[in-house]
């Protein structure tokens, strides 16, 4: 009886000893918190840009990072303002990608209040410790040649006075392209989705290595 008790206790020790490894040692997270661009909106979501990174990742040799997509279609500025502390809480990550401020500007938001709220994002991504990669993007010129050189201003300007890094254009190659933007003009295309990809990995990959 002694020896089934030894047994059992340190069966116990051996179980509560694995439980406490981590299932994935050294695993960082890498924050999405985008709109519709980013919520593959319209396409596959096999085929969005965000699936492509977590292939790209695996195929990189860096699958200690996980990809948390926390895109919405629709979202703007102000809702990624809100939403941003409980996500960096909840999930602790490394490298927060920025990619909002199109639905702002389509709706034609001061372009004062835009870089506020992206101001104050980078802000509590940098004082949570972790890096942040602000997505540029540009509006049509119908909305007026003053409105929209403020509107594309906005992402460098931040970028400057934060030190972030910066994907300066998330469309480009892309917006102007047949085939590679969906009936509406505003969202790519399944086919657009690698080179989405490709906009935003060349600023990317140095920050994951």
């Amino acid at each position: 009886m002694h020896k089934v008790l030894l047994y059992l206790r340190s069966m116990t020790f051996l179980l509560v000893a694995v439980m406490a490894v981590p299932v994935m040692a050294g695993q960082q997270t890498l924050m999405i918190v985008g709109d519709s661009l980013s919520a593959a909106y319209g396409v596959p979501s096999e085929t969005a840009w965000v699936q492509l990174l977590r292939e790209r990742l695996q195929d990189n040799g860096l699958s200690n990072w996980n990809v948390v997509n926390a895109s919405i279609s629709g979202e703007t500025t102000d809702g990624g303002v809100r939403r941003l502390p409980d996500l960096l809480e909840k999930n602790s990550p490394s490298v927060v990608i920025i990619e909002l401020g199109g639905n702002d500007g389509l709706r034609g938001f001061p372009p004062g209040v835009i870089k506020s709220n992206l101001a104050a994002m980078v802000e509590h991504v940098q004082d949570s410790g972790a890096r942040a990669v602000l997505v540029g993007m540009q509006i049509p010129p119908n909305y007026g040649e003053r409105y929209t050189q403020m509107f594309a201003d906005i992402f460098p300007a931040l970028s400057d006075s934060y030190d972030t890094a910066l994907v300066p254009f998330f469309l480009d190659g892309i917006y102007n392209k047949e085939n590679l933007m969906q009936d509406d003009g505003i969202h790519p295309t399944a086919e657009a989705q690698p080179r989405l990809l490709d906009n935003v990995w060349p600023v990317l990959k140095p920050l994951l290595e």
